[in-house]
């Protein structure tokens, strides 16, 4: 039964208090918008961007959203958040203090901002919860429109579970496929290339997705006319209307001050995309904006007294209320003493909050006063400074720490006490700011067993992209939940042959050819894989991957570290680099890409049974991770592994490729062939080169193979295929500062990288645009000379 068949058998006087409660939750938001603005005011919180003007359509959207849906939506859903019990005075409160408790901030726990939203998919210890018995939001994150990619996902998972009927834990995640993935996005954001795609992508895959995009006319001080074709986002969208004989959009508009409107409107886009798998745009227009866009401004710069004016007339709250009014559902008075109460809620939730933020802290700044107070020998300075901390009535964790520090530097007093108290603080209080950034579960990468390739001495020899493709069919068969998709994977099998035959093995929604549209396919995997499955996404060159930087770096990279800890998307990402010629498909921005993307593992294998190793580590693992193979060694020959699907590669370990005494040459990926090559020339000279292959750069040398290396034979080279300063610059950074193996080097640490450009096209381009086995045999005689 729809909510509308609902209210249509409810007497009148539960149909009346249904709409009260509906308008107590919407004034109770509102509320908290104004209050929240005048703490930051204030100061005692940051920032602060709130939902005012957006109330009453989300009420609709609540009404329509069911357990195991989710939303990926836009930092202003603080009133749906409320309507489903994600959210509180207290929490909301919480949340803009930056409150580091958990339990009291239970969206990111100081993490995010305010207005950054989230559920707990994860239990205490890292596990799912049953994801299909509760309302679901994805975490949110500001980036404007970054979460339109992984919306996609979420909304494919359904179509994918409808069809999957051999995993036993399926249901945890899913009812049959009968969840519906909810969006919500500004009107000015719909101008970003990630919205674009993400709906044409949806309506060629026919997912269930419904996308709301509020409509208030500005994106903070630009108004539409500059944003938007036609002032209109579905007017541009209409061509994706779905017809009776092509598939499309269900495009569907309706006044963001009509609560009427608004619930029969949310309750059809809620019965198509649920019952016939097809995407719903609904454009929510005439919207307001209240406080304007953010406490940075004030809208009364740029909206002209007209349009003022007309915000008061047709705020959508005020507009409820007149409709209640003149349906008599209520009358004024009645109104006037629910919206009197309610300021009364929130004001006292507002304190309880700031509360239960300040007083942790007052007791930890007791704590120190308790140590310091009766020291001897402290400067009239420090006396004073521990008086002013003593004096101040909202104290800071900074305020704490950083007078314990002072204290320790200008003190003569050898003091432990002291010293014990601020280290173990100081450790405390990292930990609230810096935990989870990976998985912490007993899934974690670390918990991964080293299974080695069973390997016959009469094993067949192959051509390595055959090792690849028994061991995806391996995966396939053993998890059911398995899937991999991209440009050219299905049909052909990708464009190196990796996946032969297995789109026709194991069908196409497991083996899946995709569009050339490289954010979303990151964000089906993110989406797919936080609802439970365990997708592949496959970009098809490393180069290529610069599309989905953002989208790695700002949504995935940050998950884990974002919920601290209460989500999690292990999703792998496939792709290919390296030494193929010309610029745009051997770039390697390995710097860019490991500087932007911590919280995700980056995996170098240097060979096809390495990669599938890690393949195999990374399905027993609940981590994100990113697998580059060598682009040039699909048709290099390596023999066939008798364990597919079994054996691991172990993650974040070093391999010490062949011993010497003379110098460490640290390298990964295809350039290790030409660091061997140069190794077997030099040793004919009687130079004993000792190589190291890194094998993953995020994490790095857990078990320090490179210093102990560099500890042996006193020189360092790192061969590297990234512009100067690039990737090579992070592995010196790692051995000689981390490790600590400067204490051993003889001479200076040295790196050997390509040239600043892109390497050119051709043999020669690579030859003089990349480091060759000439170049690493001079550079090891220089080095060896020095």
């Amino acid at each position: 039964m729809t909510a509308l068949e609902h209210a249509s058998t409810l007497s009148f006087e539960d149909f009346k208090k249904a709409v009260l409660d509906d308008y107590k939750l919407a004034v109770t938001s509102r509320e908290c918008s104004l209050l929240g603005r005048k703490e930051v005011l204030s100061g005692k919180a940051k920032f602060g961007i709130f939902g005012d003007g957006k109330e009453v359509p989300q009420l609709a959207l609540a009404k329509a959203f069911q357990n195991g849906d989710f939303r990926s939506g836009y930092y202003r859903d603080q009133t749906f958040m409320m309507a489903i019990g994600a959210l509180n005075i207290e929490t909301f409160f919480a949340g803009l203090y930056g409150n580091t408790d958990l339990n009291l901030e239970p969206m990111s726990a100081g993490r995010q901002m305010g207005g950054h939203f989230a559920t707990h998919s994860l239990d205490e210890n890292g596990n799912w919860k049953n994801l299909a018995e509760q309302k679901n939001s994805s975490a949110d994150i500001s980036p404007t429109a970054g979460q339109m990619p992984r919306l996609l996902g979420l909304a494919e998972a359904s179509k994918y579970y409808r069809q999957l009927t051999d995993w036993n834990e399926a249901s945890k995640f899913s009812n049959q496929g009968n969840e519906v993935a909810w969006g919500t996005i500004g009107n000015a954001s719909t101008s970003e290339g990630l919205f674009f795609e993400t709906i044409n992508a949806a309506g060629v895959l026919q997912v269930p997705m419904v996308m709301s995009v509020w409509d208030d006319e500005y994106g903070i001080s630009v108004h539409a006319k500059h944003q938007t074709t036609k002032e209109s986002i579905s007017e541009i969208l209409a061509g994706f209307q779905r017809t009776d004989s092509k598939k499309g959009f269900e495009v569907l508009t309706v006044k963001g001050w009509d609560y009427a409107a608004l619930i029969k409107t949310y309750e059809e886009a809620a019965r198509i995309a649920r019952t016939e798998h097809v995407p719903v745009l609904i454009h929510v227009q005439e919207l307001t904006q209240p406080q304007g866009h953010s406490t940075s401004g004030s809208h009364e710069r740029y909206k002209s007294a007209e349009r003022l004016k007309w915000e008061q007339e047709f705020d959508c709250i005020r507009q409820m209320r007149l409709w209640m009014i003149a349906t008599n559902i209520a009358n004024p008075e009645e109104l006037d003493a629910l919206e009197s109460d309610i300021k009364k809620d929130v004001l006292e939730g507002k304190k309880q909050a700031w509360k239960s933020f300040l007083d942790p802290i007052k007791a930890e700044v007791q704590q120190l006063l308790e140590i310091v107070t009766q020291m001897p020998g402290l400067s009239q300075e420090l006396i004073d400074n521990i008086a002013d901390l003593k004096a101040t009535r909202e104290p800071i964790r900074k305020d704490i720490l950083s007078l314990a520090r002072k204290i320790l530097r200008k003190t003569s007093t050898n003091n432990e006490q002291l010293r014990a108290w601020t280290v173990a603080y100081a450790e405390k209080c990292q930990l609230l700011f810096s935990s989870n950034l990976f998985s912490e579960s007993d899934k974690n990468i670390a918990s991964i067993p080293e299974i080695a390739p069973i390997i016959d001495t009469n094993a067949e020899t192959v051509d390595a992209r055959i090792v690849l493709r028994d061991n995806f069919d391996a995966i396939f068969t053993k998890y059911p939940q398995a899937l991999i998709f991209g440009e050219d994977s299905g049909n052909i099998g990708d464009v190196n042959q990796g996946l032969e035959g297995l789109q026709q093995k194991f069908g196409e929604h497991r083996v899946a050819d995709v569009g050339i549209r490289e954010a979303t396919i990151l964000g089906q995997g993110i989406g797919l894989a936080m609802r439970g499955l365990r997708p592949i996404a496959e970009i098809q060159y490393l180069d290529y991957l610069l599309y989905a930087i953002q989208i790695m770096s700002d949504d995935l990279a940050t998950l884990q570290y974002r919920t601290k800890g209460k989500q999690k998307a292990p999703v792998i990402i496939r792709t290919r680099g390296h030494r193929l010629e010309g610029i745009w498909h051997s770039g390697s921005p390995m710097g860019m890409i490991i500087n932007a993307v911590r919280g995700i593992h980056v995996l170098v294998p240097r060979n096809m049974t390495k990669a599938a190793g890690f393949y195999n580590a990374l399905m027993l693992a609940d981590e994100p991770a990113l697998v580059v193979e060598c682009l040039n060694g699909y048709r290099l020959k390596e023999q066939l592994p008798e364990n597919p699907g079994e054996y691991t590669t172990p993650i974040g370990i070093a391999e010490v490729l062949r011993e010497g005494k003379d110098i460490t040459v640290v390298s990964y990926g295809s350039t290790l062939r030409l660091v061997q090559a140069a190794a077997t020339e030099l040793a004919e000279q009687g130079i004993e080169v000792e190589i190291v292959d890194l094998q993953s750069l995020l994490p790095f040398d857990l078990t320090h193979i490179c210093g102990a290396s560099v500890s042996k034979t006193n020189r360092l080279l790192v061969v590297d295929e990234d512009v100067p300063g690039g990737a090579s610059a992070y592995i010196l950074q790692k051995i000689v500062e981390d490790q600590n193996a400067y204490r051993f080097l003889d001479c200076k640490p040295q790196t050997l990288t390509a040239k600043h450009h892109r390497p050119a096209y051709g043999t020669d381009g690579d030859y003089f645009s990349k480091p060759s086995t000439d170049d690493i045999i001079e550079k090891i005689l220089d080095m060896l000379a020095e």
